[in-house]
């Protein structure tokens, strides 16, 4: 059948079924967004700061804000004597230390918890218990254990990072599709396949997320404890930039807290990336 025409002019037969043309779905699609464009404005943006800040900071009484021309000349003294160098390897080693213990046994407790009732219905009183407890409540005690050392700096951050990695690690177990696991039964697939093919492939999105929120409780009780009482380490140059009325070291001892930070977060999400593609897609 012909198209009927329309105000005289014969309309073009348009069959729903046949997909869009190239140029058709170029046209349907937003503008391309500018990469260079915004890292530009972020750029300015940026610079736009700092000189206000500089501008801004000289103004005020140095003992109450510094700005960055200070901030870099206290980073080249901290560097230049190895100072810097010094407290941030001290902080890093326990914190990488704590974390990596309080990780691997969240996770490797959270599974069975999470997989198991009977194991969850044995053990949720105490993980409860983990979670409601403060951790400045067991600063008295840890003092009382470790002293002042890295010792106590680790089970501190120990016990910051192990409640995030274990309760992460059961909710991720816990809201699985049990579809999954059903259809993996029915294919014969013994329970230790469904534990490692199944359902800690399912969880790791999770996994991952309380590894960021560990990552984070660590690095906020170390920058604590090292205040607290500590002879080594980041914190420790905080008190004596402190005592020593410098706030040009404060701040920079903040950046570097900061930097090591984040450094530390991107590279976890490289790791997440690796092991989890298809939450990347």
């Amino acid at each position: 059948m012909s198209p009927t025409p329309v105000n005289g002019v014969r309309a073009t037969e348009v069959n729903p079924t046949e997909p869009l043309v190239q140029a058709e779905i170029e046209d349907l699609s937003p503008p391309p967004r500018s990469r260079s464009k915004t890292w530009w404005v972020r750029l300015i943006s940026i610079i736009v700061v700092l000189v206000a800040w500089e501008i801004v900071g000289r103004r005020i009484n140095p003992l109450f804000m510094s700005y960055p021309s200070a901030i870099v000349r206290a980073g080249f003294r901290m560097a230049a004597d190895g100072e810097l160098w010094s407290a941030m390897l001290s902080s890093l080693r326990t914190l990488i230390g704590g974390f990596a213990i309080a990780s691997l046994i969240g996770i490797l407790v959270g599974l069975p918890i999470g997989r198991y009732r009977i194991v969850d219905a044995a053990t949720d009183w105490l993980v409860n218990a983990l979670y409601a407890t403060p951790l400045v409540a067991i600063v008295p005690l840890v003092v009382l254990w470790f002293g002042l050392g890295d010792e106590a700096k680790s089970f501190v951050i120990w016990f910051a990072a192990f409640v995030p990695a274990l309760i992460n690690t059961y909710t991720g177990v816990r809201t699985l599709d049990r579809t999954l696991i059903a259809a993996a039964r029915v294919h014969g697939a013994s329970e230790r396949q469904i534990l490692f093919e199944v359902v800690i492939p399912g969880a790791l999105p999770l996994i991952f997320t309380g590894l960021r929120l560990s990552l984070q409780a660590s690095w906020t009780t170390l920058v604590a404890a090292e205040l607290v009482g500590a002879f080594f380490g980041l914190g420790r140059v905080l008190i004596i930039a402190a005592q020593d009325i410098y706030p040009g070291m404060i701040a920079f001892a903040m950046a570097w807290v900061a930097i090591l930070g984040a450094l530390m977060t991107f590279c976890l999400g490289l790791v997440e990336r690796w092991a989890v593609p298809w939450r990347r897609a």
